[in-house]
């Protein structure tokens, strides 16, 4: 008979500990779903200069963030009922997402890499749409106002570009009704290239680092929900036997 209590008190343990993992499961889903849709945010003018358009990574990381929490609710359920098959699947589920989280933080981290190949030529080649293309023109502005700098390395890059093009008024330092964009010193001089590609890869890299990081978390649950399965089954024998 004690045996049997040692068993069920185990199990008690474990399902406990098991729930305060969904609940931490689903607090890291929603960050990851919440991280995902702000970066995508705060780095959709720069990322669309690229050409190959990549918010792609930080979109897939918003959606697997979005899967982990309604998985984690649904996990509720399964350890709620306690019932070995539904454990031993949910943790065949965390091992999957394991996988997952590990390759989004890689193949962002991949992205990080590439970008710094292509934005030079991207760069160059939204300066050229300049003017002509208004969502292009706006988010060249923005860069060059926020970052303050002017052109790709340098504001002369305005000149050297095929048709030339005047300054604009996003490069001067000073308030553009009181701006001459041909004065040197009433304009930002570095160039976007370098500042952009600061920008992009601090804030990528974090996300990358996060997920990453957070892929050896389901590792937990996997031996928890592993357990708990086992100690149900065993508490059943003991029951039968």
């Amino acid at each position: 008979m004690s045996k049997r209590l040692e068993t069920v008190a185990t199990m008690t343990c474990m399902k406990t500990l098991l729930m305060l993992f969904n609940f931490i499961f689903w607090a890291s889903g929603v960050l990851m779903l919440c991280i995902g849709i702000w970066m995508r945010i705060q780095l959709r003018d720069y990322m669309n200069m690229s050409v190959q358009g990549s918010g792609t990574a930080l979109l897939a990381l918003a959606s697997l963030g979005a899967v982990l929490a309604v998985a984690a609710v649904l996990a509720c359920c399964c350890t709620a009922r306690g019932h070995p098959a539904l454990l031993y699947l949910y943790g065949a589920f965390l091992a999957v997402v394991a996988l997952l989280e590990l390759g989004a933080g890689a193949s962002i981290y991949a992205y990080r890499t590439n970008l710094n190949e292509v934005f030079d030529q991207s760069l160059n080649q939204s300066m050229e749409a300049y003017g002509r293309d208004d969502s292009m023109t706006n988010r060249i502005d923005s860069m060059q106002s926020t970052l303050h700098c002017c052109g790709n390395r340098g504001y002369a890059d305005w000149y050297n570009i095929n048709p030339p093009k005047e300054i604009p008024l996003s490069c001067c330092k000073v308030p553009e009704d009181k701006c001459e964009p041909n004065s040197v010193e009433q304009i930002y001089t570095d160039g976007c290239y370098s500042r952009v590609l600061d920008f992009i890869n601090s804030n990528i890299g974090l996300v990358a680092g996060t997920a990453i990081g957070v892929a050896f978390f389901p590792l937990v649950g996997i031996f928890l929900a592993c357990c708990l399965a086992s100690n149900i089954n065993k508490a059943e024998y003991e029951q039968v036997a």
